[in-house]
């Protein structure tokens, strides 16, 4: 089964949770983007710029580098972890991951794949991991994981609105 199947209606549900399904007949007017009218390559550069999006994320995770993560995201998204609301990313940022990776001295990810589905300027994304942290008291985490997005393109690109992440201790 294909993924747009698999997902139709999550799909669905996250568009309207994201802010609503774009009006069609005002879809093609945007300006500084490409309209999505157009076939070919230049739908193929903006569907890689949304896993982009989500990968910039990762890699400044690994640089636990809090500013760069904070691009990936914006200003009005919401952020769920392991069956918690964490609320807005400044609010994440400040009051979760910054400390946190305060206390990591390496946070590396040996798999990680994404996939993206692009619907004009919403792009949903799943993505299945394993990560590893290396706490500063020597103490290593291990965790397989995946994570949910909403990403909505606009003037500065494509940024993550909702993001929701789980992890659990790997099974043998």
């Amino acid at each position: 089964m294909n993924f747009a199947k698999r997902y139709g209606l999550a799909i669905g549900v996250a568009l309207l949770a994201a802010g609503g399904i774009v009006n069609a007949q005002n879809h093609s007017a945007h300006g500084d983007n490409l309209e999505h009218s157009e076939v070919g390559a230049g739908e193929e550069i903006v569907y890689q710029s949304a896993g982009a999006a989500l990968e910039a994320y990762r890699d400044a995770l690994i640089a636990k580098d809090i500013e760069a993560a904070g691009s990936a995201f914006a200003d009005n998204s919401l952020i769920f972890e392991n069956g918690k609301a964490e609320g807005s990313w400044a609010y994440y940022a400040e009051h979760h991951l910054g400390p946190e990776l305060d206390h990591f001295s390496s946070f590396t990810f040996p798999t990680y794949e994404v996939e993206i589905e692009q619907h004009g300027h919403h792009a949903f994304g799943v993505e299945r991991y394993t990560y590893r942290i290396e706490l500063t008291d020597g103490r290593v985490i291990e965790r397989e994981g995946v994570a949910t997005s909403a990403l909505m393109h606009g003037p500065g690109g494509w940024k993550i609105i909702r993001y929701h992440s789980s992890s659990r201790a790997p099974r043998s």
